[in-house]
C-alpha cells in the first residue's frame, strides 16, 4: 500500500489529507487533536502528493462544500477502525447537510442505545472529519460538545450548515 498526503488550504483552515492507495483514509485540520505527525509519515514512507487523484477529488469536493455546491462527499474511503466505530461512522454519512443528531441518537442507530460514551469516542476517532461529518453530532441539548478541530470550528462548520 502506498500512503500519499497533501496539505492544503480550507476556509474552515489547513488540511492534511491522507491517501491509502486511491482511497481517502484521513482528513484531519492542521493542529487538531490526533492528527497524524507529518515527520512520522515522511519517515514511514508517504509522500507528499497534491495532484494525487483522490487527494485532488477531496481539495475540489471540499472547496464545492465551503462555495455551498456540495452537502454530500463522494469520496472512495479507507476508514481503518473496529465494527463498533465503523457503525458509528456509517451512521454520521446518514446525518444530511444541514441537520444534527445528538450523541444518543447516534449510539441507539449503531445498536448500542446506551452507549452515548463509546459512540462519542468512536465520533473522536473519526479519521476524514468534514467527509464524515462528526462536527453535525450535538449534546441531547443541542449543546456544542467535544469536536476534536475545536469548538469554535465545529461552530463555525454548523453556521456554513446553517444550523446555527
Amino acid at each position: 500500500m502506498t500512503i500519499r498526503y497533501a496539505l492544503f488550504d480550507s476556509r474552515f483552515g489547513e488540511v492534511l489529507a491522507i491517501a491509502h492507495d486511491a482511497r481517502l483514509a484521513g482528513l484531519y485540520f492542521v493542529g487538531q487533536k490526533d492528527q497524524p505527525d507529518l515527520g512520522e509519515l515522511a519517515r514511514g514512507g508517504a509522500l507528499r502528493d497534491d495532484a494525487w487523484p483522490v487527494l485532488a477529488e477531496t481539495r475540489r469536493q471540499l472547496g464545492e462544500y465551503e462555495a455551498g455546491r456540495r452537502v454530500a462527499f463522494d469520496l472512495p474511503l479507507d476508514l481503518a477502525g473496529t465494527d463498533f466505530q465503523r457503525r458509528v461512522w456509517a451512521q454520521l454519512l446518514e446525518i444530511p447537510f444541514g441537520q444534527t443528531r445528538s450523541y444518543a441518537e447516534v449510539a441507539r442507530a449503531a445498536g448500542s442505545p446506551r452507549g452515548m460514551r463509546a459512540a462519542g469516542a468512536a465520533i473522536g476517532r473519526n479519521p476524514v472529519s468534514l467527509v464524515v461529518p462528526c462536527h453535525r453530532v450535538v449534546g441531547s441539548d443541542g449543546s456544542l460538545t467535544g469536536y476534536t478541530g475545536g469548538i469554535e470550528r465545529k461552530r463555525a462548520l454548523l453556521r456554513h450548515e446553517r444550523v446555527l
